[in-house]
C-alpha cells in the first residue's frame, strides 16, 4: 500500500493530509491545519503528529513561472523538447534572465483553436527556491515538489468534452482551466485569502481567530437577511478581494474559445459560507460548486467540510501515490531512490521471529538454524555484487543513451554543415558567373572608353598640327593638303620652288618631334615649282 503525506505551506499557515492508496482504492487517514513561526519545526511537529518518519512527502512548488508555447503536433518527443527549450531561452532573453538559474517542465495538451499544433504549458522554478525547500525536509523522505495549480486537479473526476475551472483561493489565487480532461490553462492571481487574512489579523491580531473568523463567516446574497454590524465590518474585509477573484474568473469564462459548463471552487476562501451562491450569483450561466474529492464519504465524525479544508494538502498527497499529472515533480530521484525496493533489506529487530535479520547480525536458513560468519559474508558479498551488477548497467545504459544522443546530434550537425556547404558553393557558383559578366562588361566599357579617348584625341590632332607647324613652315613653302589617312598617321603635301626648302621643313618635323617616323617622297617638279608628300606618326 503506497501511502504519501501532503504538505501545503503558504505565509504562516500550513494545511496537510496524509494519503494512502491500495490498488484503485485511496483514502486520507489524517489532515489538519498548523500555524506556524518556524517553518522546519512545524514540519517536525506533523511528522511526528501523522507518524511519517519514513513516508514520502509532498509539498507544493512556490513562487513558479508559467509560458504557453505553441508547437507543431508532427514533432517527435526529442525535437519538441529542443523546440520548447529554445522558445523558453528566447523568452528568458526578453526578460533578462538567466535560463540556467531555472529548473523547468512542461504539459503538453491539444490546442483546440488549432489541430495542427500543440499547447505547451511550461513551469519554471528558481534552483535557489527548490534547494531551499529540500534542505527544509533534508531529515525526511522528500519525494515530490509539484505545483499546486497541476495537482489540484487530482481532487476531481472529469468527463470526455467537459470543460470546468478549478478556482483555488489560497494566499494567491491559481485557475486551472480543463478542456475535454486536459488542463488548457493556468493563471495566477495576486489577489487571495491572504488579503483578507491579514486585515482581520490586523483587528484581531492573531492568525488563528483571523482564520477561524473566515470559517465563520456567512455572505449574503441579495435575497438574504439584513446584517449584523460585526458581519458587515469582517465582509468589509473579505468581499473586495474575493468581487476582484470573481471579476477575473468571469473574465477567463468569456474568453474561452470554448464553453464552461462548470467552476469548481476551492482554497481558504471556499471555507466561507454560501461562496458558491456568492459566485454564482456573478456567474449564472455556468454551474459553481465547492470542490470536494471525488473518493471520500463524510462520516458522522468528520465532515466534508474538514476535507475541503485541506484540499490543497491532499491533491499533493495523491500526487505523491502517483495519481494525476506525471511529469511535472520538481524533485530530482537520486542514485539511491532509484535502486527497486526489493533489493533493500529492512532490519528487523525482533530477535524471536525465524528468517529475518536480527540485531546481532546474524542470519538463520530455512531450517531455523544460524548462519555462521563465512555465509553471511558470502551472502553479503552476493548482494553486493548484484548491486554492483545493477549500478554497472544502469551507467552502461546511460552512457550508450547519451552516446546514441550525441551520435544524432552529430549526424544532425554534419548533415547541417553539408547542405550549408552546399548552398554556399551553389552561391559561389552564382557569384562567379555575375563576376564573368561584371569583368566583361567593365572591359567592354574600357574599350569603349578608349574608343572614345582615340577618337578625342584624333580629332583635335590635325588642328594641333596646323597651329604648330604655322611657326615652322618656311616661307618658301606652302602647305597644299594635311590628311588623317589612319588613326595618329599623318600625309602632308607641300611645295616649293626650292629643294632645300622642303628638305628644311621635313627635317623640322622629324627633328622637333611633330612626326614620328618621318619619311618624304623625291618630288616632282612642273613649271619650276616643285610637290612633295611628306609622312609621319603623331606622336
Amino acid at each position: 500500500m503506497a501511502s504519501c503525506l501532503g504538505v501545503y505551506v503558504e505565509s504562516n499557515i500550513i494545511k496537510y493530509a496524509k494519503a494512502s492508496k491500495e490498488h484503485e482504492k485511496m483514502k486520507v487517514e489524517s489532515f489538519g491545519v498548523k500555524f506556524y513561526d518556524n517553518l522546519e519545526k512545524a514540519i517536525d511537529q506533523i511528522v511526528e503528529e501523522t507518524y511519517s518518519y519514513k513516508t514520502p512527502i509532498s509539498i507544493n512548488l512556490s513562487e513558479e513561472i508559467y509560458n504557453y508555447f505553441n508547437m507543431f503536433a508532427m514533432l517527435n518527443n526529442k525535437d519538441l523538447s529542443k523546440a520548447i527549450k529554445t522558445e523558453f531561452e528566447m523568452y528568458c532573453n526578453d526578460q533578462g534572465y538567466n535560463p540556467n538559474v531555472f529548473e523547468t517542465r512542461y504539459v503538453v495538451s491539444k490546442n483546440p483553436e488549432d489541430k495542427d499544433k500543440l499547447k505547451v504549458i511550461h513551469i519554471a522554478a528558481n534552483k535557489i527556491e527548490l534547494t531551499n525547500k529540500m534542505q527544509i525536509l533534508q531529515k525526511y523522505k522528500l519525494a515530490d515538489i509539484v505545483p499546486i495549480s497541476m495537482a489540484i486537479t487530482n481532487l476531481i473526476e472529469t468527463k470526455p468534452k467537459e470543460n470546468c475551472l478549478i478556482v483555488n483561493i489560497e494566499d494567491h489565487t491559481t485557475v486551472t482551466t480543463i478542456l475535454d480532461e486536459n488542463v488548457y490553462d493556468i493563471q495566477v492571481f495576486e489577489e487571495g485569502s491572504q488579503e483578507f487574512l491579514r486585515k482581520i489579523n490586523i483587528k484581531e491580531n492573531s492568525l488563528a481567530k483571523a482564520y477561524e473568523i473566515c470559517k465563520n463567516t456567512t455572505i449574503y446574497t441579495l435575497e438574504g437577511k439584513d446584517l449584523q454590524e460585526t458581519e458587515i465590518g469582517y465582509l468589509e474585509d473579505i468581499m473586495p478581494t474575493l468581487y476582484t477573484i470573481v471579476g477575473n474568473v468571469r473574465k477567463i469564462i468569456n474568453e474561452s474559445e470554448e464553453r464552461i459548463s462548470k467552476v469548481y471552487l476551492t482554497g481558504t476562501a471556499s471555507l466561507i459560507n454560501n461562496l458558491d451562491l456568492y459566485f454564482q450569483e456573478y456567474l449564472s450561466e455556468v454551474e459553481c460548486e465547492i470542490l470536494k474529492p471525488y473518493f471520500i464519504n463524510p462520516t458522522t465524525d468528520i465532515s466534508m467540510q474538514d476535507y475541503v479544508e485541506v484540499n490543497s494538502a491532499i491533491s499533493l498527497a495523491l500526487s505523491g501515490v502517483g495519481q494525476g499529472i506525471q511529469g511535472i515533480n520538481f524533485k530530482k530521484q537520486s542514485l539511491k531512490e532509484k535502486i527497486p525496493d526489493w533489493l533493500k533489506i529492512e532490519i528487523n529487530h525482533d530477535k524471536e521471529k525465524k528468517g529475518k535479520l536480527a540485531t546481532s547480525g546474524w542470519f538463520t536458513n530455512d531450517l531455523g538454524e544460524r548462519l555462521d560468519k563465512t555465509e553471511i559474508n558470502l551472502l553479503r558479498i552476493a548482494v553486493g555484487l548484484i548491486l554492483l551488477f545493477i549500478i554497472y548497467s544502469c551507467f552502461v545504459i546511460l552512457l550508450q543513451n547519451q552516446m546514441k544522443e550525441k551520435e544524432a546530434q552529430v549526424k544532425e550537425s554534419i548533415n547541417h554543415t553539408s547542405t550549408q556547404i552546399q548552398l554556399a558553393e551553389s552561391d559561389k557558383t552564382k557569384i562567379d558567373s555575375r563576376t564573368n559578366d561584371y569583368t566583361e562588361m567593365i572591359q567592354n566599357l574600357q574599350d569603349l572608353n578608349d574608343r572614345l579617348i582615340e577618337a578625342t584625341k584624333t580629332r583635335n590632332a590635325i588642328p594641333n598640327l596646323l597651329n604648330r607647324i604655322m611657326f615652322i613652315i618656311p616661307d618658301n613653302v606652302q602647305v597644299i593638303s594635311i590628311k588623317n589617312t589612319t588613326e595618329t598617321h599623318v600625309a602632308i603635301e607641300a611645295q616649293s620652288n626650292k629643294y632645300e626648302q622642303l628638305g628644311m621643313f621635313k627635317a623640322k618635323l622629324d627633328t622637333e618631334m611633330y612626326l614620328t617616323n618621318v619619311i618624304s617622297t623625291s618630288g616632282q617638279q612642273e613649271n619650276n615649282v616643285i610637290k612633295v608628300t611628306i609622312e609621319g606618326d603623331l606622336p
